[in-house]
């Protein structure tokens, strides 16, 4: 009678988990090509303009991260918080990472430079993004261009848009 529950959650785990790496996509698209004429000769290149290339899928921690991350939506936000209970953004991050083996810097500026660097046109859902010009906030990437974080005072942890903020850098873990 166990079996099949756990059949069903092992099954639905991996449906869900194929279904974000085929829909993860990035925020929006590169084509990397290019071509152009000059004085006497032409010619085209292809490639990435991006840096994408050297970043084709997104993080299976990242994923797992964002996973873990999810898990505390409705929570409070509290300055310097690292749960259970409620929550600072930094705090999230690193807790979110470490659920899934990676350890990660507490702060948003010590996050800021972990990691590896990811352009904009390479964000994928589980990517680390270090936002406003001081590098005072930070989120998970979630997709559909939203951050899952926990923002300020009075609002719980859940997902925000990221236009609503300047990126000072992405980071894949």
């Amino acid at each position: 009678m166990t079996r099949k529950p756990l059949h069903r959650i092992a099954i639905g785990f991996l449906v869900s988990a194929v279904a974000t790496l085929i829909l993860a996509a990035p925020v929006h698209g590169d084509s990397g090509s290019a071509s152009g004429s000059g004085s006497g000769s032409s010619g085209s290149a292809s490639g990435s303009s991006s840096g994408s290339a050297m970043l084709p899928l997104p993080s299976t921690a990242g994923l797992g991260a964002l996973s873990a991350a999810a898990t505390q939506v409705g929570k409070p936000y509290e300055w310097g918080a690292t749960g259970p209970f409620a929550w600072d953004c930094s705090g999230l991050v690193q807790w979110a990472f470490r659920q899934v083996g990676v350890n990660i810097p507490r702060t948003t500026w010590q996050q800021a430079r972990a990691g590896a660097a990811v352009p904009f046109g390479a964000l994928s859902p589980g990517d680390v993004v270090v936002l406003n010009g001081d590098a005072s906030h930070v989120g998970i990437y979630a997709g559909f261009g939203q951050i899952l974080d926990a923002h300020d005072w009075g609002v719980p942890v859940g997902l925000h848009p990221l236009s609503q903020f300047d990126i000072f850098t992405i980071r894949r873990f």
